[in-house]
């Protein structure tokens, strides 16, 4: 893992957290969560607070995940929302992460500038023992503490400032007003500095989880979708009359249900031509058959003229595998005719040639699903799946790991952004 953490491509753009009193606040939240002091002076946090350094202190990267749910966070400063999340159990833990940040920015500026806060992202499960735990979730609560108590604190002054307003009489205790006064040292004006989050309950909508090997749930207004191996706990048991389930080995029924529920991108020139979709795809198939019937490879010049040498030179086996000359005839197809007609399509291959349809709100967790299916295209698998692109990082010879974060280095990495919008259309 060390070559993923130096091209960060694991734990890449965390904050930085070397003030002593910032790593002094974060340990006051460990102590509530139940953990000793790290002894660390510097360590560097995602947006939910998780640091990979002190996960490998206490030997637990699940210290702010116990059980893989009700998520724990540490919040030290607001710069936290631009961060990725990168050690989690739902796929939807960012966007709630970020909701929670947009929705209470003023009382977080507040609250920071003088205490960390932390807390637990809470649901009605405790621990998740099967597929009718995960469904039962329908909204969280953020429960919100501060280590100083600047919230308590805060809304005891604002008790005994209604107090002061309401009661004739209320002035004349001494002992209030000097309360009040204290409280307002560590709060400051509660009037100008909104402590307390305006906002803690959110919606929990689709997501992945990766309780029982990896689930997929999708949300529609009709019907809930499951995506999972048919052999996870609750498969077709849980709510069959309000839930679909689909087995994530059936690639024809998982390709019907995002086709039908309107969140692939089918496969037209207007799109293919300019992204260069299918080029990719057809390269990542190349790089995928070099692995397999020829792992030694010199990989260091594995540019494209050598990429087609190679193609030239094992025309057997490329014709076998069937994938590469199927793209190339899609090409042709969609240039002739401006699509590609799927009917006559095997199912597995289907999901080379689409991808999630943009402007749909699950646009991300559709694209993680299809490169389940398209296992050899490891740079869609790393923007969309990045747990499963580690997963086969680990089974990999070093040769490999070389050119996979090459790879990733010379296309993905040089401009994110850039490569998510032409490749696959996405404008965050």
């Amino acid at each position: 893992m060390k070559r993923l953490y130096d091209s960060e491509l694991i734990y890449g753009r965390l904050m930085r957290v070397d003030e002593p009193h910032l790593v002094a606040r974060y340990n006051k939240a460990l102590v509530a969560f139940g953990f000793k002091p790290s002894a660390l002076e510097a360590i560097d946090v995602d947006r939910t607070g998780f640091s990979p350094q002190v996960a490998d202190e206490l030997g637990d990267d699940n210290y702010l995940d116990p059980n893989q749910v009700n998520r724990r966070f540490i919040i030290l400063s607001p710069r936290q929302a631009e961060l990725p999340v990168v050690h989690t159990a739902f796929s939807n833990t960012a966007q709630l992460m970020f909701e929670f940040f947009s929705r209470n920015r003023r009382a977080i500026d507040a609250l920071t500038i003088k205490d960390v806060i932390y807390g637990e992202i809470e649901d009605t499960v405790a621990k998740v023992e099967d597929i009718e735990d995960l469904l039962s979730i329908n909204q969280v609560e953020f429960r919100v503490l501060s280590a100083e108590d600047v919230l308590g604190k805060a809304a005891e002054l604002g008790r005994l400032a209604d107090r002061l307003r309401q009661e004739p009489e209320a002035w004349r205790n001494d002992a209030m007003l000097e309360r009040m006064v204290g409280l307002a040292k560590v709060t400051g004006d509660i009037r100008e500095n909104a402590l307390v989050p305006d906002q803690v309950i959110f919606r929990h909508n689709a997501f992945w989880t990766s309780h029982f090997g990896g689930l997929y749930v999708f949300v529609d207004p009709d019907v809930t979708t499951v995506i999972s191996d048919p052999d996870a706990p609750g498969f077709r048991r849980s709510r069959p009359w309000q839930v679909s389930y689909l087995s994530i080995r059936d690639p024809e029924r998982v390709f019907d249900f995002l086709l039908k529920s309107g969140r692939l991108d089918l496969p037209r020139e207007s799109w293919l031509d300019r992204s260069g979709y299918l080029e990719h795809r057809a390269e990542m198939v190349v790089r995928g058959l070099i692995r397999k019937v020829d792992p030694e490879a010199d990989l260091n010049r594995a540019d494209k003229v050598w990429l087609q040498t190679w193609i030239h030179g094992h025309a057997d086996q490329i014709k076998r595998d069937g994938a590469f000359p199927f793209l190339n005839a899609a090409k042709r197809e969609a240039a002739h005719t401006g699509q590609i007609d799927l009917d006559e399509v095997e199912p597995q291959r289907r999901f080379l040639v689409v991808r999630a349809k943009p402007d749909h709100p699950d646009a991300w967790l559709t694209g993680r699903l299809i490169s389940d299916f398209v296992p050899d295209d490891f740079v869609s698998r790393y923007v969309f799946n990045k747990q499963g692109f580690y997963r086969d990082y680990e089974t990999l010879s070093e040769r490999w790991r070389r050119h996979f974060v090459d790879t990733l280095q010379t296309t993905y990495l040089r401009d994110k952004r850039a490569f998510r919008q032409k490749l696959y259309g996405l404008t965050d």
